[in-house]
């Protein structure tokens, strides 16, 4: 019987010899024995106490040997023999328990039916495989991935315990299998894109433009993944209403400082458009297992809402977490995600970056500092990839009608018993300047100089003073009151003023 040997920190070491005698293990033996390990780590993990996560437990590594015979430890089983390694299985515990996951869904998830191979359309020459619920994504990780995401894991579990709503991945599970010479590291996820809806379209976006178009192998495919200038040729960007724009830009912003701070670039968003005006899959075509959803916060919807509770999903609720939006007349439900964050700028990507540099322009090629990608990044989302509905101006301007007649009739209702008060009181004062009060009034004002006429004893120069003092009584408004008169003016001198008035015009004769 080969093994494979490890060293003093749990990594995997070259196969033996005598391992070159054994055949490969088949896609199938791998994907059992994979299922295999993660549900005994699980089932053995739950012998153990809860208690709080340890800055320790992060760098934990447990391995066990699985014989195909069976152990004291370990069951019988007819794969070929493996060594499991399990990464900080208390921390990734903490980790599915905050998002709601029990660990009897979860064993059930994993290991009640065969998993579901995906093609990959990366360059990372990865492999995909999906629970049979839709609910799990495997991913098989280079060893220095691995690496990067146990070291990273404090600062995750510091951003999850501040913000559980992300686009971020949320991972479920390390693991690392042995079998028959080969050394495959997985990680469990969350699946972003659910199979029980049709994506009509699918897009890998960086917001680079250096090779950043779907290639003909990869067009000819039955549900092809496109990129950032495929996107540009073929939508116009899509449009959500304000207050969903708002969220989804700021999650989208939280997200890309945290994996600005931990020096992660050249990652990706994830993006499937589900055009709803087409036909639907057919009902019994569907899966059933999104009817009860095990994971919380796992959907898009769910992502982008903040703190805001996220409406229940009905019995008739197809959506499935989509997130509403439009592109000209087409109503769409749009799935995204964050991937690809276990590349951090170190040297070999500093080197990358500054070859590419060398041959095209440096700020177009997808690998570059952490801040320049995540500005970068956030622009051409912001801009390009989702726009912002504006509100059509008639609806606006009727709104504003409708406010302001609302206004104003409150108003008047407010107004009404002060008008009723006005009108008493000037019908007061006018009952009393028929009552001959009117001249003596202290409430009316001198809107004009008063002017009192004296005889001079010339006629002529008398003359020109009472027209003067018409012209100037002329200018009187008709509305305005009269000036007041004060008592002390004799009645002679009235008396005169009315006799030169009404004199006719030239000298008098005596």
């Amino acid at each position: 019987m080969s093994t494979s040997t490890t060293d003093s920190e749990g990594r995997g070491t070259k196969p033996s010899k005598a391992s070159k005698d054994h055949k490969k293990p088949t896609a199938a033996a791998l994907k059992g024995a994979i299922q295999l390990g993660i549900g005994y780590a699980v089932g053995n993990l739950s012998s153990k106490p809860d208690r709080d996560v340890l800055m320790q437990d992060f760098s934990v590594v447990e391995s066990v040997f699985l014989p195909s015979e069976g152990s004291n430890l370990t069951p019988a089983h007819h794969y070929p023999d493996f060594r499991l390694k399990t990464y900080a299985p208390l921390a990734f515990r903490y980790f599915r328990e905050l998002f709601g996951i029990k660990p009897d869904d979860y064993l059930y998830s994993m290991c009640n039916e065969p998993l579901i191979e995906l093609s990959n359309p990366g360059a990372s020459s990865s492999w995909f495989y999906l629970t049979s619920d839709d609910e799990f994504i495997i991913k098989t990780v280079q060893h220095k991935e691995a690496e990067f995401l146990q070291k990273l894991l404090p600062g995750y579990y510091m951003n999850l315990n501040q913000n559980k709503r992300t686009l971020l991945p949320k991972f479920y599970g390390l693991y690392c299998i042995q079998c028959s010479g080969i050394t495959v590291r997985v990680v469990v996820m969350n699946n972003v894109l659910p199979r029980a809806m049709k994506m009509h379209y699918k897009y890998d976006l960086k917001g680079s433009s250096y090779k950043r178009r779907a290639s003909r192998k990869e067009r000819i495919k039955s549900s092809p993944t496109f990129k950032d200038l495929d996107f540009q040729e073929m939508h116009e960007g899509l449009h959500f209403d304000p207050d969903t724009y708002s969220a989804l830009m700021k999650t989208l912003q939280r997200d890309c400082r945290v994996l600005e701070s931990f020096k992660i670039m050249d990652y990706s968003l994830l993006l499937g458009i589900h055009v709803s005006d087409r036909k639907r899959l057919g009902r019994e075509s569907r899966c059933d297992s999104r009817k009860g959803q095990k994971v919380l916060y796992s959907t898009a919807l769910e992502s982008i809402q903040g703190n805001a509770k996220a409406p229940e999903p009905g019995a008739d609720d197809d959506t499935l977490g989509g997130i509403p939006a439009k592109h000209k007349d087409e109503n769409l439900l749009i799935f995204l995600g964050i991937i690809d964050i276990l590349q951090s700028y170190r040297f070999m990507k500093k080197v990358e970056h500054s070859w590419k540099a060398l041959v095209h322009d440096g700020d177009t090629v997808s690998v570059h500092r952490p801040n320049f990608y995540a500005d970068r990044f956030l622009n051409f989302m912001g801009t390009t990839v989702f726009k912002k509905n504006q509100p059509l101006r008639g609806a606006s301007s009727k709104r504003k009608r409708s406010s302001f007649y609302t206004a104003k009739s409150a108003s008047q209702e407010f107004l009404s018993p002060l008008k009723e008060e006005k009108k008493e009181e000037k019908k007061a004062q006018s009952l009393d300047n028929l009552d001959g009060n009117f001249y003596s009034s202290s409430k009316q004002p001198d809107l004009l100089p008063r002017v009192s006429f004296k005889p001079t004893g010339n006629d002529e120069e008398d003359i020109e003073n009472s027209e003067a003092r018409r012209a100037s009584s002329s200018t009187i408004a008709l509305d305005d009151p009269l000036p007041s008169l004060s008592g002390s003016q004799s009645d002679s001198d009235l008396d005169v003023y009315l006799r030169h008035t009404d004199s006719p015009r030239g000298p008098s004769c005596s």
